[in-house]
């Protein structure tokens, strides 16, 4: 199998565009590609899984294990004759100063090599010692070749070319024009999701254009003669229906798509029936013991949500009822009194005494740090669970005093201190949780909605 990661030396070079262009190209080839992303990120992904039409699945040592890295990157990986990856930042960056959880660290551990795209506005032969830098820096890092970004014409791409074949070994595999039209895409591409974006097909169409008369693409989607594919894909988490009869409503629409594809599956595994319902069309809720409603960019929708008064009393009541719900970020910002967003105030379901305020600048982003309170409804673990977040918006109460399931040890969370805002049955934060040995928050969750319906 062919198994690349597609790197750079710093972040906005162009990772996102070139691993859309590729992916969309092995789509368009029928290719069998597993797609990945390194980090917890959910826009990057969602824009990676409409153009190779398969789920893209984050690899993240944060909240990962190397071992559970392994693990989903051989499940996913078992009826493919490609893997795609796409990196984070520069291939060396990480938190640690060690590099232990960098971009090469990853390449290492899963044998993957390197496709280096590279910024090339205003360097021509300054690009060599560069390369040479990289090289020296860890020589366990396999490079396939280089993609030059940004190239200003033919003089320009000559200059650069000649100074590689001269000074390195490195492979220019293709080179990248500056592109008004592509610019304006690359700007939105990690601010949008693919599901708020109407021409998200178009934009994925155009990006693939751009990257097959960019690329050598016969240097990177080659078949491997020594794949052969299986006939049916390996089952590695375990299968089991404890949890049979459970049906789960879960928010998914213009305004809430931040899940993670493995969580899903893995929550399906349970033997959980998953009901997926529309915040703007759906009148009233689907038969379920419990929701989930997860990240998004419910704001940009409010207009809409607002006026799906009928589904939004649905919630409150299935809420004051005492019935399960866990919400993440857009979910606990929808669940809310109103959203103040662009000087306008739009209602939403009210059962939580606050309102949000959005703002230009993240309130809270990156990753955070969590340990569970005496008052968390599922407790997931006596440790600290690492998670993250990623909000513009910040939280102002009214008069109700609430209780909180996380105190927060890194990060803001909800006020700096706590988060898991709880009421009644009802969880609702601004991190994100990764259901992983260091947090296992399905199967206690799915426990309690267990112990909760038998004990109605």
């Amino acid at each position: 199998m062919n198994s690349y990661l597609v790197s750079s030396t710093k972040k906005s070079s162009g990772k996102t565009t070139l691993t859309i262009g590729l992916t969309g190209l092995a789509a368009n080839l029928n290719q069998n590609v597993a797609v990945f992303k390194k980090g917890p990120d959910y826009i990057d992904p969602l824009w990676l899984t409409q153009a190779s039409k398969t789920f893209c699945y984050n690899l993240d040592f944060f909240t990962m294990s190397e071992a559970e890295i392994l693990k989903l990157f051989k499940e996913k990986t078992f009826n493919a004759n490609l893997a795609l990856t796409e990196g984070n930042k520069g291939l060396f960056d990480g938190l640690s100063v060690s590099g232990k959880d960098s971009n090469a660290q990853l390449a290492k551990l899963l044998n993957l090599s390197v496709i280096l795209i590279i910024d090339c506005i205003g360097t021509t032969r300054g690009i060599a010692p560069l390369l040479q830098g990289y090289k020296i820096f860890d020589k366990k890092i396999k490079y396939h070749g280089v993609v030059l970004n940004n190239i200003a014409g033919d003089r320009h791409e000559n200059k650069a070319i000649n100074a590689i074949k001269e000074y390195t070994d490195f492979d220019v595999i293709g080179s990248i024009h500056k592109n008004k039209e592509l610019t304006i895409i690359e700007r939105h591409l990690g601010l949008e999701p693919a599901f708020q974006n109407n021409k998200s097909k178009k934009i994925i169409t155009k990006i693939t254009k751009i990257i097959k008369n960019s690329v050598d693409i016969k240097k990177i989607l080659r078949p491997d003669p020594k794949k052969k594919l299986k006939n049916s894909i390996s089952k590695i988490y375990i299968n089991t229906k404890k949890f049979s009869g459970i049906t789960l409503g879960v928010a998914l629409d213009n305004a809430f798509g931040f899940y993670y594809p493995d969580d899903i599956e893995k929550i399906r595994n349970y033997g959980v029936s998953v009901k997926f319902f529309n915040t703007l069309l759906d009148k009233k809720l689907p038969n379920v013991d419990a929701l989930f409603i997860g990240g998004g960019f419910p704001e940009t929708v409010a207009s809409k949500i607002s006026k799906n008064k009928s589904l939004m009393n649905d919630i409150h009541a299935f809420i004051d009822d005492g019935r399960p719900v866990y919400a993440e970020c857009g979910g606990l910002m929808y669940l809310c009194k109103n959203i103040n967003y662009q000087k306008s105030n739009y209602p939403m379901v009210g059962i939580i005494d606050a309102k949000i305020n959005m703002f230009a600048k993240p309130i809270g982003r990156g990753y955070v740090v969590l340990n569970c309170t005496n008052n968390h409804l599922w407790p997931i673990s006596k440790k600290n669970i690492n998670a993250h977040e990623f909000h513009y918006s910040d939280i102002k109460f009214a008069k109700k005093k609430y209780k909180f399931a996380y105190n927060v040890k890194r990060g803001h969370g909800i006020n700096g201190k706590s988060d898991g805002l709880l009421y009644k049955n009802l969880i609702a934060t601004y991190s994100h949780m990764r259901d992983t040995r260091q947090s296992l928050w399905i199967k206690n969750f799915l426990t309690f909605i267990f112990n909760q319906r038998n004990n109605e």
